[in-house]
């Protein structure tokens, strides 16, 4: 026993909310299928009261509704919401039952909506009374606690304007219900809003078409809601490099000697290496190992960092002191040049499978770590360096006779001049995280030929490119450009597109694959291995899997096959089923415009798409 107290019946629920004149409800559950469930029970509860008036009501809907959707006459659910004025309504029904549940609930025909939490966010049909049976939400990862933002949408939901001067929340017993967590969410401010700006193929393209040049890129993505915890790090460097330079500027100007700002940063900086060079003391080791890391360290090097120095890091591009590597666990990490620990020696290849040898050479022991070496010692012998050092250093000097002055106030603002010269340095670096996304994906488009990454320009294969809005565009671009689309049916055409457009996690049921389709996806398969050893060399992890249950339906929908027979052969739900074959169709659609640059694949692809998007997949 947890100690918990038994979930309530969905009957007994809907007949105690009733008792309390609390209906119609919106009873959020976590899972489609326990919504499908409930909405049977309760509906199969002969106790449940009827009301004949609205019974009519909504069987006037209904059959007005099934002239233009016919589809939803044969739903499962179909005689639970007329007789019973119960609905389930999730994403796995498709989207004219769900704008049928709608219709009803807004018109005040249905006693309770049995549904997911994202229900919440995607409709506005509110209730009397919303009911949360759970302080979680079950995801693709599994189980997780509500979000501040998803309760505040489902509470939301309560009360229906001009009806009711109050909305009702029922919290009911259930194995992930917590009322204490519940009651603190309901005070939490909303969850940050997360931007959806991401460094993609098609966003850099279109930007870089737009604006000629990389900088100017930048600084829109440093600009960007999506970085905006970063651009403001960066803004607040910039304004503590206006301020110590302005001290400098005051204090040349009060001084009345013939220096700029950049005078100061250049002796300061001539004044520390005079200092390394003299001095040779610890204090300056951190600049030692910092200067033999830059020359030692290099893309195709296995490295380790942080105090642990437990994990290996393969590295795969360096901008500046910035380090893009990846694990040894195979994700991706970002990091400074001085974090790094050990250095082994080999240098590999930044291809795929060179990289996993790395890591094996290293456990093998074949790899050894490179002997860093010691600061030098103390040294008072005169060094030509030195000598050359003052020699440049007098030159900050415009009037001789006022050297003692210029001296003066060239170490009084070395201070300020070193903190100008670090915070540029963490600005450069901060900014190097920004664009590292975008940069990795401009060297990956110039070896395939869709933009010139020295010129910054994008030509006209890379305008296509940028033109068709599909999830995976360098993927099918590299198929459109080998052929891949060309000497197919359309069956085939609607097989691919499907994989490549699916949830790769998502199963759309046990249809078997004809010998065209398969030969198809193995051209596919071809092009992903080639884009994909490109992407790691980059620094970019592939998306590789293709979805073949996908493909098996599309294939088997736009051969012919009638709605009812594919829900019922592949066993997948029905809001499933249409969302693929909708963002199938969509990406079919995608193509078919490229008939300048891709005449045959756009005529197939509408073609297909044709097919596709007939009824119910409108």
């Amino acid at each position: 026993m947890n100690g918990r107290p038994p979930e309530i019946p969905p009957h007994k629920l809907i007949k105690a909310l009733r008792g309390y004149n609390l209906l119609p409800a919106i009873v959020f559950l976590p899972t489609r299928r326990k919504c499908d469930e409930a909405a049977t029970e309760v509906a199969g509860d002969k106790s449940q009261q009827t009301d004949g008036e609205k019974f009519e009501r909504r069987q006037q809907i209904f059959d007005d509704y099934l002239a233009a959707n016919p589809e939803v006459k044969t739903h499962k659910h179909a005689k639970i919401l007329v007789n019973a004025g119960i609905a389930s309504h999730h994403a796995g029904h498709i989207p004219a039952w769900k704008l049928l549940v709608e219709k009803m609930m807004s018109a005040g025909l249905l006693n309770a909506i049995f549904a997911t939490s994202t229900v919440a966010a995607g409709v506005d049909f509110p209730a009397r009374t919303v009911v949360i049976t759970n302080a979680d939400a079950r995801g693709n990862d599994g189980w997780r606690s509500l979000t501040a933002n998803e309760l505040q949408q489902m509470t939301g939901r309560a009360g229906r304007r001009g009806k009711d001067n109050v909305g009702f929340a029922v919290l009911v017993p259930g194995q992930f219900q917590n009322p204490k967590k519940i009651a603190e969410l309901l005070k939490t401010q909303p969850d940050p809003l997360e931007s959806r700006f991401r460094a993609t193929y098609t966003t850099l393209l279109n930007l870089l078409d737009a604006f000629k040049n990389f900088e100017q890129l930048r600084e829109i993505a440093e600009r960007s809601f999506a970085f905006r915890g970063t651009g403001r790090q960066i803004d607040q460097l910039r304004k503590n490099v206006e301020f110590a330079s302005e001290r400098i500027r005051t204090s040349i100007e009060s001084a009345g000697v013939e220096l700029s700002v950049n005078d100061v940063l250049g002796f300061e900086r001539l004044a520390e290496a005079k200092g390394r060079v003299i001095e040779r003391l610890p204090e300056s080791r951190v600049e030692f190992r910092g200067q033999w890391l830059r020359d030692n360290v290099v893309p195709g090097q296995i490295v380790t960092q942080g105090r642990s120095g437990k994990r290996l890091f393969f590295i795969l591009q360096m901008n500046g002191d910035a380090i893009s590597a990846i694990r040894d666990d195979g994700q991706g990490s970002t990091f400074p040049l001085s974090r790094i620990n050990k250095v082994y020696g080999n240098k590999y290849p930044v291809r795929e499978r060179d990289i996993e040898l790395a890591f094996f050479d290293v456990y093998e022991n074949k790899n050894p770590p490179l002997e860093e070496p010691r600061p030098p010692e103390k040294s008072d012998a005169a060094d030509p360096a030195v000598e050359l050092l003052d020699a440049t250093i007098e030159k900050f000097i415009a009037e001789p006779e006022r050297r003692e002055l210029y001296l003066q106030v060239l170490w009084e603002n070395a201070v300020d001049a070193d903190k100008v010269d670090r915070t540029r340095r963490d600005i450069e670096y901060l900014r190097s995280k920004i664009w590292s996304p975008f940069e990795q994906r401009a060297k990956v488009l110039d070896h395939f030929g869709y933009l010139d990454f020295r010129k910054e320009v994008v030509p006209n294969q890379g305008k296509w490119l940028a033109d068709l809005r599909v999830d995976r565009p360098l993927l099918v671009g590299e198929a459109l450009n080998r052929g891949v689309f060309t000497g197919i049916d359309h069956t085939v055409m609607a097989g691919l597109m499907a994989a490549l457009a699916a949830d790769a996690d998502r199963n759309y049921g046990e249809l078997y694959l004809t010998d065209d389709v398969l030969d198809a996806i193995t051209d596919i398969e071809e092009v992903i291995y080639d884009v994909s050893k490109v992407e790691w060399r980059f620094g970019i992890e592939p998306v590789e899997e293709v979805n073949l249950t996908a493909a098996a339906a599309a294939e088997r929908w736009a051969g012919g096959m009638q709605w009812p027979e594919l829900v019922k052969r592949t066993g997948a739900e029905e809001g499933d089923l249409f969302r693929l074959l909708s963002r199938t169709g969509e990406a079919l659609m995608q193509i078919a415009h490229l008939r300048s640059s891709n005449p045959e694949a756009a005529r197939l692809a509408g073609e297909t798409a044709e097919m596709l998007l007939r009824d119910p997949i409108r």
